[in-house]
């Protein structure tokens, strides 16, 4: 299992070799509660043992705070990662939560938190447990495209086929997709 830590450095580490974003130890945090929450609805299982609270500005890992909140509200160092520390599906979650939650500023990020039951639900310094996390982000992430549902393919695979013939014009065209 991965540590608050090694999914903070996914984050703070560049895009790429040329441009990496600049993040805050506030927009870091929401990240880190985005990865949690996806993991747990996509992988069924949280990507890091360490706590999550409720603070004033949202949910937060405490460890992972500490350690960047001398750099106050400015930009954090940029991190360097081994990447065969991480699996595929732990990267896949990391890439979508960088793509989708990382386009938002740090204040985007605490606002959305601040409307969002996991936050909603808990008091101030209280955990927000991995059940809750799940349950919620189960409810909100989008389906995935690809869907798994193997008896469904089978069939698909099995049934009849329809063969289109080749159409000189588009009234032939129309005319068989009438009869059909």
């Amino acid at each position: 299992m991965l540590t608050a830590h090694d999914v903070a450095d996914f984050f703070l580490s560049p895009v790429d070799t040329e441009e990496g974003e600049q993040i805050s130890n506030l927009k870091l945090q929401k990240l880190l509660y985005y990865a949690q929450g996806y993991a747990l609805a996509i992988l069924g299982r949280p990507l890091f043992a360490d706590k999550i609270e409720n603070w004033q500005h949202g949910p937060v890992v405490c460890n992972v705070y500490h350690d960047y909140k001398q750099h106050g509200s400015g930009m954090l160092p940029a991190a360097h990662i081994e990447l065969d520390k991480y699996q595929e599906d732990e990267l896949s979650i990391l890439n979508r939560v960088r793509s989708e939650q990382g386009r938002y500023t740090a204040w985007a990020l605490r606002d959305k938190t601040h409307q969002e039951a996991p936050w909603v639900s808990t008091r101030r310094g209280e955990e927000i447990g991995i059940d809750i996390l799940k349950d919620y982000f189960r409810q909100v992430l989008r389906p995935s495209g690809f869907n798994f549902d193997l008896d469904r393919m089978k069939e698909a695979v099995e049934g009849e086929f329809t063969h289109v013939p080749n159409f000189e014009t588009e009234e032939e065209l129309l005319a068989w997709l009438e009869r059909r």
